[in-house]
């Protein structure tokens, strides 16, 4: 039995009990914002395993609430964040300006002088949560629809071109940011004439194959491989799988073989993001602390914006 759970900004609790449709229903909530309702995937367990707390994803929540004419000064291996200023103030200095206060910062803050000060402008202009928010309902039924576990495709929604239907530098395209190569290998229509990545449906049917038949295998291969411990469903496993979904099996794979993990869990993925490896480097370590940050996010807003959030727990008899 699947109940839902509907809570009121009054605090009225309402039960409405209907048939169990997916394993996944535990983990969902039913948002209803002026009388349209959407289903997403909760944000619960990044609080409970306390995910929510680590500087990555709170460095990544303020640039993508921030805009592009600011910039967040930080310490690149732990994102701590040293100042917040104008992007066109800190263009205005020389380099050697600019080096000097790196300096000053490694030594204000005891740092090794090999590590690197980054200066990272804010991208609410690309995080734009309100146009990709209709879409995440969406993503969650068509892969649930093909029989995969819906939170990768809210996660990846909200990461990759939210909102916007571009083409990046290297290729990928559509919704969930396919690379052309990998949408043919995976059933669509990519040709002079036809592009099917465009589809919002067809898109998602590429990526969710794409998941079941070669990211989660590949890395069940790679926990397997290091003897770990696992469930699909916990939130560390799912960011390896987002991390072979974006930077490919092999590079993560060379990234965790250098990493040589006893265990798996939140010290594996917090490892990666400090690892480099085969093409596993900045971008790739940034991926699933980007994904945590846009969770954390959505949640908020779900619930400061919305009228009422229906929590849906799975009742086994």
């Amino acid at each position: 039995m699947r109940i839902l759970i509907s809570l009121s900004l009054a605090g009225t609790i309402a039960f409405t009990a209907c048939s169990q449709t997916s394993s996944y229903d535990h983990e969902k909530i039913d948002v209803i914002k002026d009388n349209n309702s959407s289903v997403l995937m909760d944000a619960a367990m990044l609080y409970q395993d306390k995910w929510s707390e680590l500087a990555q994803p709170q460095f990544w929540k303020k640039i993508m609430r921030l805009s592009p004419d600011s910039c967040i000064i930080n310490v690149a291996s732990t994102r701590q964040i040293i100042a917040i200023t104008s992007f066109a103030q800190w263009r205005s200095q020389t380099e050697e300006q600019k080096e000097r206060y790196k300096d000053s910062i490694k030594l204000a803050y005891n740092l090794d002088t090999t590590e690197r000060i980054y200066v990272t402008t804010g991208k609410n202009d690309f995080y734009r949560f309100s146009d990709v928010y209709p879409s995440l309902s969406k993503g969650v039924e068509a892969f649930e629809r093909y029989n995969v576990d819906p939170w990768y495709a809210q996660a990846i929604l909200l990461i990759e071109s939210p909102g916007q239907l571009k083409k990046s530098s290297a290729g990928a395209y559509g919704a969930f940011q396919l690379m052309p190569a990998v949408a043919r290998n995976q059933g669509l229509i990519v040709n002079k004439t036809v592009d099917e990545r465009k589809d919002f449906d067809r898109s998602a049917y590429a990526a969710s194959r794409l998941i079941r038949t070669i990211c989660i295998p590949e890395a069940r291969k790679i926990v397997q491989k290091h003897q770990l411990s696992y469930n699909e469903q916990d939130l560390w496993f799912r960011l390896l799988v987002l991390h072979v979904y974006h930077a490919g099996a092999l590079n993560v794979a060379a990234a965790v073989d250098k990493i040589a993990p006893k265990k798996g869990g939140q010290e594996l993925i917090t490892a990666l993001w400090q690892t480099t490896a085969a093409n596993f480097g900045n971008n790739s370590q940034n991926y699933t602390q980007l994904a945590l940050a846009s969770q954390l996010i959505l949640h908020e807003l779900v619930h400061e914006n919305s009228d009422y959030v229906h929590a849906c727990m799975t009742n086994k008899e």
